[in-house]
């Protein structure tokens, strides 16, 4: 079996994300929404990872990168809307389609329930999903989410909400 690891990103991911990117683009857009072209260049990844690494340097972001034994990219998740002082966050997930069935949104998910409760001591995390990822959905509910009534955050219509709440 092959190993795999969950580390933060760093800026010196830019290409190695873009490939990771790139390959799965239309992947990616037959479950969630599309990136704008932008994104899929050096300079547009490289932006992205800025704004996600400020993110981090100001407590509202947590990005992760998922890496298989040759330290190939091969998912990405995120901790992300952090908000101490209500103790949440929401996550986000995404793993590429040739390692899809191998554990990975279990292994990264797990990772950020972990960070969110030992770095962040968060309380509650949020994921937003569409109904007809029943993928991601169980891998929500295998991790300990339960699914929750819409709240009125702005979010698209559509997406089913699912909740984790920790013992304070």
């Amino acid at each position: 079996m092959t190993s795999f690891r969950v580390r933060e990103l760093s800026s010196t991911d830019t290409e190695a994300l873009l490939t990771f990117e790139a390959r799965n683009r239309d992947w990616f857009e037959s479950h969630i929404e599309a990136r704008d072209p932008s994104f899929y260049s050096v300079q547009g990844v490289a932006e992205h990872i800025d704004g996600y690494l400020s993110g981090l340097a100001t407590g509202t972001w947590h990005p992760f990168v998922i890496e298989d034994a040759n330290g190939e990219i091969v998912g990405r998740a995120n901790l992300k809307s952090i908000d101490s002082p209500k103790g949440s966050a929401e996550v986000g997930y995404r793993v590429g389609e040739r390692s899809c069935g191998q554990g990975l949104a279990t292994l990264a998910l797990n990772h950020l329930i972990r960070e969110a409760q030992a770095r962040w001591a968060l309380t509650q995390l949020v994921a937003y999903v569409y109904p007809e990822n029943v993928g991601s959905q169980k891998v929500l509910t295998r991790c300990g989410f339960v699914p929750d009534q819409p709240a009125p955050d702005g979010k698209p219509q559509g997406e089913n909400r699912f909740v984790l709440t920790f013992q304070a």
